[in-house]
């Protein structure tokens, strides 16, 4: 799916589709530990997909929060950094 779909998705239909890509993956990484994939990007692909859903739900989080969490975040994020 493209980016674009995943932002037109409410949150519990990102929800469910991140379900089903993990269920997606996890029987992906037990075929291929089995026998060789034909398409060994498809895991590649699949991961990103995973983590484009989780992206778009974590922005979704972000964008709702209030301004003092989104403070404490980057301040946060700001001293590992200094680290």
């Amino acid at each position: 799916m493209n980016n674009l779909d995943f932002k037109k998705m409410s949150l519990e239909e990102l929800s469910a589709e991140l379900s089903k890509a993990e269920i997606f993956s996890q029987d992906l990484h037990y075929n291929h530990s089995i026998a060789a994939l034909q398409n060994t990007q498809e895991l590649k692909i699949a991961r990103k997909e995973i983590a484009r859903i989780k992206t778009e739900i974590r922005s979704r989080e972000l964008a709702s929060s209030t301004d003092i969490v989104r403070d404490k975040i980057l301040a946060r994020r700001k001293k590992e950094r200094n680290k």
